[in-house]
């Protein structure tokens, strides 16, 4: 029987993305066959009986993909601490979901929720260069001057961002189109251009759009549109 790393069978069977798994590893939170495991590197067989803080990590478990239109004041992640998450609407369907990628509290639109961790590490790496669009609302309407600064590599945190396609909607709408993501960055900037978001809304990823999905619903991925998203 071949031998698998750790991380990648928490990953597979729903518990985290691979990165995270690899952080809980790290952490010591997970045993394998009742011995904690130390690095996320380490190979076990792939039906190997894992624990995570003492309970048993089930089995895999159909792989499944859903797109949910994200309501404002909802977090993308699974305590909430107080707030809302967005892994509550999908409560009743008995799988261990985790959100692909982020959207912040005050922003809404779609998200995609998996178990697949494969699918969720292509997702979420720089390196497959998926397209996700925002229509954003700001405090005023961008001048020209505003929108080459929009336009322009910008520093994030630090981190020197590519040049994004910004799109003048007209009035105080803006269309930006990402292909890398860094916390909060159409926010951080509109921040350097001058500009405040009141609204921030993810309308497409990689060809996927919301349709007529209302806020709080959810729908499942074909499996023709799982393929386009992992060729």
């Amino acid at each position: 029987m071949e031998l698998e790393r750790v991380q990648n069978i928490l990953a597979r069977r729903g518990v985290a993305s691979r990165r995270a798994a690899a952080d809980l590893i790290r952490a010591g939170r997970v045993a394998v066959g009742g011995r904690v495991v130390a690095e996320p590197g380490a190979r076990v067989p792939p039906d190997a009986p894992l624990t995570l803080d003492g309970r048993a990590v089930a089995a895999e478990e159909p792989r499944r993909t859903f797109l949910y239109n994200k309501p404002v004041g909802e977090v993308c992640s699974a305590d909430g601490q107080g707030a809302r998450t967005v892994l509550e609407a999908f409560r009743g369907l008995g799988l261990r979901l985790v959100p692909v990628g982020r959207l912040d509290k005050a922003s809404e639109g779609l998200l995609l929720v998996s178990n697949d961790g494969a699918l969720i590490q292509r997702l979420t790496h720089p390196r497959f260069g998926h397209r996700k669009t925002y229509e954003v609302e700001v405090n005023a309407e961008p001048s020209p001057r505003q929108l080459g600064i929009l336009r322009s590599p910008l520093v994030i945190e630090g981190y020197h961002i590519r040049p994004v396609p910004v799109e003048a909607l007209g009035g105080r709408r803006l269309r930006f189109v990402l292909s890398e993501g860094r916390h909060r960055q159409i926010r951080q900037m509109c921040e350097q251009a001058g500009l405040r978001v009141r609204r921030l809304r993810r309308v497409a990823l990689s060809g996927l759009t919301l349709g007529g999905l209302a806020p709080g619903r959810f729908r499942e991925l074909t499996p023709a549109e799982i393929a386009r998203l992992a060729p």
